[in-house]
């Protein structure tokens, strides 16, 4: 497993004490306007369950993978079609799928390269890693901040 992979599931270290939380810590938003704890995990699992079924599937040599969906429909459906879930619940559905997502791209051999949509850049698993490791420590980054504010050490 190389680097990028295995920083991509470290976020499976940083969401398991938030089981440790009261329900309430994990649906507040996390400032005014914003998601809560919940729904920023909820959005994360949608973008795991995402690539797991469509893009990891045609990451072959040469390949071109479908664009990505435009991003705030895919959010606000993502958090619809979860809504009545508990936080807990959602936590669970992120832990499991982001496994099997790792798993998934672990397969992947790292000499592939591929395009996204209509884009001409070359992308290869690691580089396509990059992208959401990075986006992983945005949601973070507010998801710590939102523990602060709160007092609430994990």
């Amino acid at each position: 497993m190389n680097k990028t992979i295995n920083q991509f599931e470290l976020m499976l270290d940083e969401m398991v004490p938030l089981n440790s939380l009261e329900e309430n810590k994990l649906t507040e938003p996390v400032e005014a306007g914003k998601w809560s704890i919940s729904e920023i995990i909820a959005h994360l699992y949608a973008w795991d369950k995402y690539n797991l079924e469509n893009m990891v599937p045609k990451m072959t040599p040469q390949s071109n993978l479908p664009a990505f969906p435009e991003h705030d429909p895919f959010n606000v459906k993502a958090l619809q079609s979860l809504e009545g879930k508990s936080a807990f619940e959602i936590i669970h559905m992120f832990l499991q799928t982001r496994k099997r997502l790792v798993a998934a791209l672990s397969e992947v051999d790292k000499e592939v390269r591929f395009t996204i949509g209509t884009g001409k850049r070359a992308f290869s698993v690691e580089s396509f890693t990059k992208i959401f490791v990075k986006h992983d420590a945005h949601h973070m980054k507010q998801i710590k901040e939102k523990l602060q504010t709160s007092n609430v050490n994990l």
